[in-house]
């Protein structure tokens, strides 16, 4: 890409300063002792769901690119870099090409570290093509089944008998606003990532919305939200999005060999702009 486009860094006023420069540390060392470099690096999790808790940790995701060098091998290196888990830091990233593969197979997390509000370094152009393509592909049908198997899943498990961890519910109803927002818009395949928009967008009833603001300022200032029945109202709200989302799930069509070429020329360009600044 363009060494002289724009660099990307979007945070907070409020997130904790040291915590920052512990996640800059990471980065800049990651690009160190693996000799890649970091296209994009963002927050993704409740901080930028929009729905946090004092004690969230903070949930640092990148894509990264390697010298051609490195894919020229018998011996493939990984397609993650990690670091250390601990209570505040959960920082790891997915190797371009990799991200590439599960965008076209449908996979909305990394279209998702695409639209996330909080950035903490990148290049504006390369995440604004690659969010485009992820666009233009579209591969809505797995997109629902990726929300709709995300927000089962949450909802089957912690409250399949009315009750459970409010601080959980927050996991269910954003696939279920996704699935209503992909729902609403025949043309779209990107829900935001922040909740508070996604409402906004989506739509649902008053009553659903308000109870969502209500249970997000709680969470806001407890670190826990306790046992709790499940509010009826988000309730019939998430049977209601996931039942018509197992209804109209479309067939799963054929990949388009126009955007896999795009495709190609974007990692191939990203890889040329790695080497001309080596």
């Amino acid at each position: 890409m363009d060494g002289g486009a724009a660099p990307l860094r979007a945070l907070p006023a409020d997130f904790d300063a040291a915590v920052v420069r512990g996640i800059d540390g990471r980065l800049a060392g990651c690009q160190a002792e693996h000799g890649v470099r970091i296209l994009l690096a963002v927050e993704s999790g409740s901080r930028a769901w929009g729905f946090p808790s004092p004690d969230s940790d903070y949930d640092c995701r990148f894509l990264y690119m390697r010298p051609l060098s490195d894919y020229v091998t018998p011996w493939p290196r990984r397609d993650v870099i990690e670091t250390p888990l601990d209570d505040i830091y959960d920082v790891n990233g997915w190797d371009l090409i990799t991200a590439l593969k599960l965008m076209f197979n449908g996979n909305a997390v990394v279209a998702e570290w695409l639209t996330s509000p909080i950035v903490y370094r990148g290049d504006a152009a390369f995440r604004d093509r690659l969010l485009a393509l992820a666009r233009r592909i579209g591969r809505r049908d797995v997109a629902v089944h990726h929300y709709l198997q995300l927000g089962e899943r949450q909802f089957d498990r912690f409250f399949a008998d009315g009750h459970g961890p409010l601080k959980r519910l927050f996991y269910a109803v954003r696939p279920a606003m996704a699935l209503r927002w992909l729902r609403l818009r025949p043309d779209g395949a990107v829900p935001p990532m922040h909740l508070p928009s996604l409402v906004a967008e989506a739509g649902p009833d008053a009553a659903v919305t308000a109870e969502i603001a209500r249970l997000t300022a709680v969470k806001a200032t407890t670190g826990e939200l306790g046992e709790g029945p499940l509010p009826s109202v988000v309730a019939d709200f998430l049977r209601t999005e996931f039942a018509a989302a197992r209804a109209a799930v479309p067939r799963k069509p054929e990949a388009d060999p126009v955007l896999a070429r795009e495709a190609e020329g974007l990692l191939y360009e990203t890889a040329r702009g790695f080497e001309s600044v080596a």
